[in-house]
């Protein structure tokens, strides 16, 4: 399995959403019944919002040498799927008459300080990756595992909000790879301007009378000269010199 093509598997946002698909899957099926959630559909709401965080994580990951915005736009759909999965774990503590942990008491601060491990999966991706992923999430099996709704939905509460501030850091990481090196778009268009340019100067292409750059044949789409062929800066837009095309250079 190519690290290239599975670059997501290394995320830590993507490991942390695996561990709260998994334990909101527990959940669900642990504390939901007919009595509480007679429909089903705040099970079908909880285990789809879970899904969504790791697939659009991996999904954009999986883009990103295609289409940065794209990439930025699923991770953000992982971030707001959280954050809709976060609301459901307060609205069961709420349920109860119950409110979160304090960021002061000793249950939140155990269960914050707690760290995830570096992956280290070699050769062997997709096989060690689960491993990693279960080794995470055992982690927070004092509560998860501990009979009781209000504490498991508490330590979920905990781990939806640092994750939606991970998504957050990753976000913010890919718009300033994006600022520097651009979008697909941009590197199409700046290949595709790069070889009309070789191709200009190998058809002896005039130079541009205000900056000396070599010229590119282009079609006017609009105005009176519409459909006609004229010399433009392959420079343009910072530069938008002009040329007939049977003006001499």
């Amino acid at each position: 399995m190519e690290i290239s093509r599975f670059g997501f598997y290394w995320l830590d946002t993507w490991v942390l959403s695996n561990v709260i698909q998994l334990a909101t899957q527990e959940f669900c099926t642990r504390y939901l019944n007919h009595a509480n959630d007679p429909c089903g559909r705040m099970f079908d709401q909880m285990t789809m919002a879970a899904r969504s965080a790791p697939a659009n994580i991996a999904e954009g990951s999986s883009r990103h040498s295609t289409s940065k915005e794209t990439e930025m736009r699923l991770t953000d759909v992982a971030r707001a799927t959280l954050a809709e999965l976060a609301n459901d774990y307060l609205n069961w503590l709420l349920r109860h008459e119950k409110v979160p942990w304090s960021t002061r008491s000793a249950e939140y601060m155990a269960v914050n300080n707690i760290r995830l491990d570096r992956p280290e999966y070699k050769d062997d991706v997709l096989h060690n990756s689960s491993i990693h992923i279960l080794a995470q999430k055992h982690k927070f099996k004092p509560w998860l595992d501990s009979g009781d709704s209000l504490t498991a939905a508490n330590c979920m509460l905990i781990l939806c909000n640092r994750l939606i501030l991970m998504i957050g850091r990753q976000i913010e990481s890919q718009l300033n790879a994006f600022k520097v090196e651009g979008g697909f778009t941009e590197a199409l268009t700046a290949e595709r301007l790069s070889f009309r340019t070789q191709q200009s100067q190998q058809a002896d292409a005039p130079t541009c009378p205000r900056c000396g750059k070599p010229m590119l044949k282009r079609v006017a789409k609009k105005g009176i000269n519409s459909g006609k062929e004229f010399w433009s800066c392959s420079g343009y837009p910072e530069c938008n010199g002009t040329r007939n095309v049977n003006e001499k250079s």
